[in-house]
């Protein structure tokens, strides 16, 4: 099953759950509703949502999915996407999915105004589930916990350039896994799931998350022209990542720290952005991080062995899959 093959199975579940997002989202403020649709009318692929709504459809048995699922899985998405809004401000992004960004367009004001507004409305959807809403609203703050303490400890480390793989797996954790893990989580509660079927989901989510990440920071040394991406951004913003981690690993100290010394000034220094990219492929850092890459994708997979066998299952696998091979 290809990446279109499943959202062709779960697209009448992701429809309502998307419908729900564009509802909660109206406002008599013509501004408001302006930036909210320009947002919407160039949406990601919605892997949050597809994942939560393959969980619950592989947890229900073949029944109806109850109004909570839909609910949970929205807030999922408003809550990503209110990141995505503050996170473009905090990095100054001028762009994203192709289109300028509100914060390039309006200001940072807009952008956190905007991304406070989208958060309010994933609470507020959690809060009208009928079972358990208090339950999942704790799971989602959380995450927003996660997500604050993640971005803290990644500016911390690039001030210091200290960055070890516990503190990159834990800021990639905080970043992107917990709110797979959120997703996941909700979208089990909502179908009643068993306790050990919920830890299998959970597990899943985490494992998916991390690869997800790591896939992202990968695609970030294999930008260039054929991509359509520029190539290391986050070595512009001293982040040092999983393919540089696994560069690092396989150097000698004196070199590691004059490596990590580099990216500490690349800002004075542009010209050791081409220098760490030409390291990063002579000592096979990518391919340090893909093997990685793989181990997670084998893991997230392992987790889904207790559920049902069904197309729902099975679709979960392949997305796994596609995380580990994505482009973009």
């Amino acid at each position: 099953m290809d990446f279109k093959q499943i959202q062709e199975y779960i697209s009448a579940d992701l429809q309502v759950a998307l419908s729900l997002m564009r509802e909660s989202l109206q406002s008599d403020i013509d501004l408001l509703n302006s930036t909210n649709d320009s947002i919407l009318s160039h949406p990601g692929k919605h892997i949050r949502p597809m994942m939560a709504l393959l969980i619950a459809r592989a947890l229900s048995g073949g029944e109806d999915l109850p109004r909570d699922t839909y609910l949970y899985a929205c807030a999922a998405e408003l809550l990503h996407n209110a990141t995505l809004l503050h996170d473009d401000v905090a990095d100054g992004s001028a762009s994203r999915r192709g289109i300028p960004t509100v914060m390039s367009l309006l200001g940072g004001r807009a952008s956190v105004l905007l991304g406070d507004y989208w958060l309010v409305k994933a609470m507020d959807r959690i809060l009208q589930a009928a079972h358990s809403p208090e339950q999942v609203i704790r799971i989602f703050a959380k995450t927003l916990s996660d997500l604050a303490e993640g971005e803290m400890l990644q500016l911390q480390k690039a001030d210091s350039g200290d960055t070890s793989e516990t503190d990159y797996y834990r800021i990639i954790f905080n970043k992107t896994a917990s709110l797979f893990e959120a997703s996941a989580l909700s979208a089990a509660i909502s179908v009643g799931a068993a306790p050990d079927q919920k830890e299998a989901v959970r597990s899943y989510a985490c494992h998916l998350g991390i690869a997800f990440q790591i896939r992202d920071d990968m695609l970030d040394y294999e930008g260039g022209v054929q991509m359509g991406k520029p190539v290391c951004q986050d070595l512009e913003e001293q982040k040092i990542t999983l393919p540089l981690l696994g560069a690092l690993n396989g150097c000698d100290a004196a070199r590691a720290a004059e490596i990590r010394r580099q990216v500490l000034q690349i800002q004075d220094h542009p010209q050791n952005k081409e220098q760490i990219l030409s390291f990063v492929r002579e000592c096979n850092g990518l391919a340090y991080a893909a093997s990685c890459l793989e181990d997670y994708i084998a893991r997230a997979e392992d987790a889904l062995s207790i559920l049902a066998p069904g197309t729902a299952r099975d679709a979960l696998v392949s997305l796994a899959r596609f995380v580990g091979k994505r482009r973009n």
